[in-house]
């Protein structure tokens, strides 16, 4: 595995590849790897030639009271994890390099950046379609693959990839687990032993709204209500949204019907650690049963 630290590195040897009809496959990361990023390494060996690791923690998408100065960081061990995942290349640039003295481009998704992480981190999908769109033109990969936990980002990324005419196919990998359900992701470390053990309440919520569902629930104020009881079981739970939605553009109906497909989408504060999630769901055809008849 090799290291590339330049842009114009980085694009010759995509370039040199090309030319020899390898495939390429990226997977874009903030690098300190867990087994939730290996998957997604692993996945692109499966459909690719050559795997390209990127590790930037991109300063454009955290706004000024976030976390962007102590997002955890570990160079060796990502170094280590990569390699041992079978990537070819880590492109690890720094932000001088990304974003150099006059950078002024911004690019702005409209409609599925709106709610949810849109209103709580206004700024946060600028930079991430900015910096994804960097990457794409710097890696130039016939692949790019990305994981289900950020679902709101992956509706990003598959318009960006459409408006802009990117010939790249979009692979979303399903989100990793610990034992307690709780969604692999870096900021997991900021957990305190009390918090971690407290923290599986969040997928608890999301399968137990999704066990209502399955029973025949279809109003989404019911179901919403349903998930905030969950969550705040746990007092130290602060809740930013929790909430059900059509699955295809996060637009949030009174009624669900038979074979819509839905996403529950979860941000809240453990503490001061900021937890996302979210699960797919497809409304089951229970019109035969009395119980779905008098719910709707």
């Amino acid at each position: 595995m090799e290291v590339i630290n330049t842009i114009l590195g980085m694009q010759h040897i995509c370039n040199e590849l090309r030319l020899q009809n390898k495939k390429i496959a990226v997977v874009p990361t903030m690098g300190y790897l867990h087994q939730g990023h290996i998957s997604l390494i692993e996945k692109a060996t499966e459909v690719a030639d050559i795997v390209i690791t990127t590790l930037f923690v991109n300063p454009t998408q955290f706004a000024p009271n976030e976390d962007f100065n102590r997002y955890p960081r570990d160079l060796n061990s990502d170094f280590y994890l990569a390699k041992e995942a079978k990537s070819t290349y880590l492109f690890i640039p720094d932000t001088l390099e990304m974003y150099p003295k006059g950078f002024a481009t911004t690019i702005i998704i409209n409609n599925v950046t709106e709610k949810f992480e849109g209103v709580f981190r206004p700024s946060h999908f600028q930079g991430v379609a900015t910096v994804v769109a960097k990457l794409f033109n710097i890696t130039k990969p016939d692949f790019a693959i990305f994981g289900q936990k950020d679902y709101q980002q992956t509706l990003l990324i598959t318009k960006l990839i459409k408006d802009l005419n990117f010939e790249i196919n979009l692979i979303i990998a399903p989100t990793l687990r610990e034992s307690d359900g709780l969604a692999m992701s870096s900021r997991n470390t900021y957990l305190s032993i009390e918090e971690r053990q407290k923290a599986g309440i969040i997928f608890r919520a999301i399968e137990e709204a999704k066990g209502i569902i399955a029973k025949g629930e279809v109003k989404r104020q019911i179901i919403n209500s349903y998930i905030h009881k969950c969550l705040r079981s746990i007092k130290e739970i602060r809740i930013d949204y929790a909430a059900i939605s059509l699955a295809s553009t996060l637009e949030e109906p009174d009624i669900f019907f038979a074979g819509d497909k839905a996403v529950i989408l979860i941000a809240c504060y453990l503490g001061k650690t900021r937890l996302i999630d979210n699960s797919l769901i497809t409304f089951p055809n229970l019109l035969n049963d009395s119980n779905f008849i008098e719910g709707i």
